[in-house]
C-alpha cells in the first residue's frame, strides 16, 4: 500500500472516530432532553473543527486565488497549495481533540493512555505519509500540526473555563 493511500485511510478513520462521539452527543442531547444537558466536550467539540474550517478555507482556497503565488505548491508539481496539509490539520486536531475529551469517558488510565498512543502514531504516520508521498513539505506537515495544537488548547480553555464557572466560588 502506497503512502497516499495509508494516509487517506487514516484521514477517513479520524472522521469515523469523531462520528462516534457525534452519535454520543446526539444520544445525550435527546436522553437529556437539552443540549445544554451535554457533556461540554462533547458540546465545544465543534469549535475546533470550525476553526479547522476557516483555517482550511482561507489557506487552500482563499488565498491562492486572490494572490496567485503566495502559498506555497505541493512539491509533486501538481500546483495545488500544500501549506498547511489538510490531511495532517484534520487528523491531528481530531486525535488531539479526542484525546483532551477521553478522560471524561475512559475511566481507566491504563487503558487511556493506549488509546492515546494510537491515535499519536496514526497523527504521526500521516505526518511522514504526506512527505513520503511527496504531498507536502516538512513546513507543511509542521505548520498543521501547530495549528491542530492551537485548535486543541482552545478547545481545552473552553472545557476549563466551563468547569471553572460551575464550581461554587469559596471564600
Amino acid at each position: 500500500m502506497e503512502w497516499e493511500k495509508i494516509t487517506n485511510v487514516i484521514l477517513i478513520s479520524s472522521f469515523a472516530v469523531l462520528a462516534v462521539f457525534v452519535v454520543l452527543g446526539i444520544i445525550q442531547w435527546i436522553s437529556r432532553g437539552s443540549l445544554k444537558k451535554v457533556d461540554k466536550q462533547l458540546l465545544y467539540m465543534p469549535i475546533p473543527l470550525v476553526l479547522m474550517l476557516i483555517v482550511y478555507l482561507v489557506c487552500d482556497k482563499l488565498l491562492p486565488n486572490l494572490s496567485p503565488g503566495l502559498m506555497p505548491t505541493r512539491p509533486d508539481s501538481s500546483g495545488e497549495p500544500s501549506f498547511p496539509s489538510t490531511h495532517v490539520m484534520v487528523v491531528a486536531t481530531i486525535f488531539f481533540v479526542v484525546i483532551t475529551a477521553l478522560p471524561k469517558y475512559i475511566k481507566s488510565k491504563s487503558f487511556r493512555v493506549v488509546i492515546e498512543i494510537f491515535f499519536l502514531i496514526l497523527a504521526s504516520l500521516t505526518a511522514t505519509g504526506r512527505i513520503m508521498a511527496n504531498k507536502h513539505t516538512l513546513i507543511d506537515v509542521i505548520g498543521a500540526v501547530i495549528f491542530a495544537f492551537i485548535f486543541t488548547e482552545i478547545y481545552h480553555q473552553c472545557i476549563k473555563k466551563h468547569k471553572v464557572k460551575k464550581e461554587p466560588h469559596h471564600e
